[in-house]
Order: structure tokens, then sequence, then C-alpha cells
């Protein structure tokens, strides 16, 4: 059988059953008793049916697809998370169907709507657009990471401690004005609006002079120059003959910052101290090595991908448990057969500063 194709009447010649029964088995599985379906189960692996492996993912509810949902990819962060993301296929065995979010929630929605007709069996969701309480409607394991997760599982950054190390940073270069430089369109459930509130409570609590420089992200990293590049340009002529430290929200901005005042001047003068968010490696590789406070991006990952795989495990426990109560199977039914909980879990993960050239003390 191994030598070709295995066709439904081979699988029915096996087990007995008809040739209606193994189409139901692959087109209507839940029409097929659980009995019948693993006497089906273990005949593809018997005559070795490789023919169609979606009719097979189909047959038994594992997809082993993960869908992912990404904001935007010309900030660094976001790629490297991708790409660490698509890395655990060797341990996990998952393969992920990505789509980047447009910031606009009907466009998410729809996404969203055909992730789940490929029947993936959990998400994760780093885009900002759909809110948690939606998200976890939907019925499948939900894992979010750095954005609100008030109704699903989460890993963060600790983004507070992290923007209280970079402004205790600038405190130490004795800058005489310190400026944040974050996205306007932050809400106050977003974790990383936290590195607005640990930059203020340093400035306060040393009485620094402090401002905050909000902007649009846009939808292009064009975009994201012009508009830090006018925000440099205003810090500019707003404190000459100051040492300003800049803070910025992510890697990509410090790096528009840098590389603009490196073109004006043709040097980084020592008035200006500047400050990432993420840890990128092109914060690291950049003319003058840009200070950031680096996202352990391999850990939220790895901890994203426990949390997800786990509650898959007990999603598919408590379907099996109920699909067993139905049939009247009580034996194999665990107390009332819904042991998959939506209850959120919420992991943080320590950032760590690394002061660079652009802004030792």
């Amino acid at each position: 059988m191994a030598k070709r194709n295995v066709t439904y009447q081979d699988i029915a010649r096996y087990t007995g059953f008809s040739k209606t029964t193994i189409s139901r088995f692959f087109n209507r599985p839940e029409s097929v008793t659980p009995d019948h379906r693993k006497q089906i189960r273990d005949a593809l692996d018997v005559l070795d049916y490789k023919s169609n492996k979606v009719a097979r993912i189909l047959a038994n509810g594992q997809t082993e697809f993960i869908g992912l949902i990404v904001p935007n990819l010309y900030l660094g962060f976001y790629a490297e998370l991708l790409n660490l993301f698509l890395n655990t296929y060797e341990k996990y065995g998952y393969k992920f169907i990505v789509f980047s979010g447009s910031s606009h929630e009907e466009t998410e929605r729809r996404y969203i709507s055909e992730l789940l007709s490929y029947k993936v069996e959990g998400l994760i969701v780093l885009s900002h657009t759909i809110p948690s309480i939606e998200l976890a409607s939907y019925g499948i394991p939900v894992v979010a990471v750095e954005r609100e997760d008030r109704y699903i599982s989460s890993v963060n950054t600790d983004n507070y401690s992290g923007a209280v190390q970079a402004t205790e940073l600038l405190y130490q270069c004795r800058c005489d004005i310190c400026l944040h430089i974050n996205s306007q369109d932050y809400d106050p459930q977003v974790p990383a609006s936290a590195r607005i509130t640990g930059f203020t409570d340093v400035c306060e609590r040393h009485g620094m002079d402090c401002r905050i420089l909000p902007y649009t992200l846009g939808n292009s990293y064009d975009d994201l120059q012009t508009k830090v590049e006018t925000i440099v340009e205003d810090i500019i002529a707003s404190y000459p003959g100051k040492r300003k430290g800049i803070f910025c929200s992510n890697d990509t901005t410090a790096g528009i910052v840098l590389n603009h005042i490196l073109r004006k001047y043709g040097h980084l003068p020592d008035e200006f101290k500047i400050i990432g968010f993420d840890g990128s490696p092109a914060a690291r590789q950049a003319v003058v090595p840009i200070s950031t406070v680096a996202q352990q991006t391999d850990k939220l990952v790895e901890s994203a991908m426990e949390l997800l795989v786990r509650q898959i495990s007990e999603y598919a426990t408590g379907a099996s448990a109920r699909e067993a109560d139905s049939a009247g199977n009580t034996e194999n039914a665990v107390n009332g057969g819904d042991s998959f909980s939506l209850k959120p879990e919420h992991r943080i993960i320590p950032p760590i500063l690394m002061p660079r050239g652009t802004s030792r003390p």
C-alpha cells in the first residue's frame, strides 16, 4: 500500500466500513462516531496514507497551524519576534500563518476569519487593533505579546522597569532636559505605555526638566522617518546649548534620531544622549552603537509558545472529554468535559539596560 496512493476504497476495505463512511470521516468528521474515527485513524497509519495531508488534518482536528498577527515589519522589534517564532518549529512542530496588520479593525477581522477557516489551533497576536475581549470570544487559545491583554493570556516586558533604567542613565549623563519620543496612539492598557510612566516618575524624582514628544506611528518606515526627523529639528531649535537626553520608545526611532544628527553635524555632539528600547541588532551595529533597553525577545517568544501550546493541549483535552460525554462514554469524560479555561495568565520578562556609545555617563 505504501508504494502507491491509498484510496478511500483501500481504507474502506481495510476497516470494513463503507466508502460513504470514509468520505464522511474526511469531510464531516463530527458525523462519525469517536470509536469509528479512531479505527479509521489507526488504518491511516497502517496503510501509510499520505496522499492528502489536509484531509488528514481535517479528520483529526489537529492542523499544526498557529495564526500570527504582527502590526508591521518595519519596526525591528516585530521583525525579530517573527523570525524567532518561525524558528520554534523544530521544538514545537507548529507552522505559522502570518498576517501583517493594517491598524484597521475590519481588515484584521478578515485576517482572523481567514485564520479560523484554516482551523488554526491557536493565535499569537502582537497587533494592537482588536481588543482582547473580542479575541477571547473566538473560543480558541490566544496569547498576546506586548499589547492590551485584559481578557487573554500574555507575555510582556517589564516596560516600567526598562523606562526607569533608561531615564536614570540620562540622569547620570547630567542631561539638562530629558525628552521621550513615543507614539501618541498608546492606550494606557497597552504595556508599552508604562515606558511613559517610568520616564516621568524618574524625572519627577530627580527634579529633571522633561517633555514627552508624541507622534503618530504611520504605515511605513519612510513615514516614521519624516515624523521623527521633524521632532529632532524641533528639539535642536528649542534647546540650544543644553545637553539633551532623548529616550526613544523603540530602537528604530533611536536609529532615525542618531542618523539625522550624524548627517547634520558629521558626528554625535556631546550635547545629545540617545537611548532606544528593544535591544535590536541594528542598535548594536549602528555607526555609533546605540544605548538601549533590551527586551529579552528569545524569552518572550519561548514563554509565549509555552503558554499557547499548553492551552492548545488543555483545549484538546476538554474537546475530547466533551465528545466522550456527548457520546455517552462518561468513563472517559473529565469533570464535566470543559477543562479548557479562558482565565488569562500573564508573564513578565525583565529587560536589560545596555549603555553604549550614544549615552555613556
